[in-house]
């Protein structure tokens, strides 16, 4: 390797690792004001639709599934010290969540890029964050709002499981749609290079 190679290498890094760090500041930047806007939806009991979930799954899909659990647990310990009223268990159960989709969503696409592939992983993604979070219903909602279990189970089916189904088809359908041009829109500004998703 040549002298100009060598020093040519280490600047091409450096600037991609620039990029993809000024593309994850606005991605969580992004995914923090999308739990904002999630706060004025209609709630029911503790219940809530979250839309941050799309934006992380759609740096998932970007930069792959540690960046998205990265963001997720970024954000979640802002929303924690910020506008949270549910305290530590409320930060764990964010980032679980968003995690529980965007990741196993993000790591299919990695392996089949194409559309089918971002079919295939969002809807593995809605399939985990059901099972995980009817999991941790189970488990923690007793706990966290002083229900009886008995109570708890009773409403898994009912209740839980429809909303979930609700709220992660919601998820993926949005990261579906518009993961492409947001694609498009950070390779314009320079923060990603140029790779081919599905739409693009």
């Amino acid at each position: 390797m040549s002298q100009l190679d060598a020093n040519v290498i280490p600047v091409s890094r450096s600037k991609l690792d620039v990029r993809k760090l000024s593309s994850l500041a606005m991605l969580t930047a992004l995914t923090y004001l999308a739990m904002l806007l999630s706060k004025i939806l209609p709630q029911v009991m503790f219940l809530q639709m979250e839309i941050k979930s799309v934006v992380v799954a759609i740096c998932g899909f970007l930069f792959g599934p540690v960046s998205a659990a990265a963001v997720s647990i970024v954000v979640a310990l802002i929303e924690l010290f910020t506008v949270s009223d549910t305290g530590i268990m409320g930060c764990i159960m964010n980032a679980l969540a968003a995690c529980a989709f965007a990741c196993p969503a993000a790591f299919v696409y990695r392996k089949v890029h194409t559309r089918k592939g971002a079919v295939i992983g969002l809807s593995v993604g809605v399939v985990t964050l059901v099972g995980v979070m009817l999991l941790w219903n189970w488990l923690i909602t007793p706990v966290y709002m002083g229900y009886p279990r008995e109570a708890v189970a009773g409403l898994l089916l009912p209740v839980f499981l429809p909303f979930n189904l609700l709220k992660a088809g919601l998820n993926g359908l949005g990261t579906f749609l518009i993961c492409p041009p947001a694609a498009k829109a950070l390779v314009r500004a320079g923060l990603l290079q140029k790779e081919e998703h599905y739409g693009a």
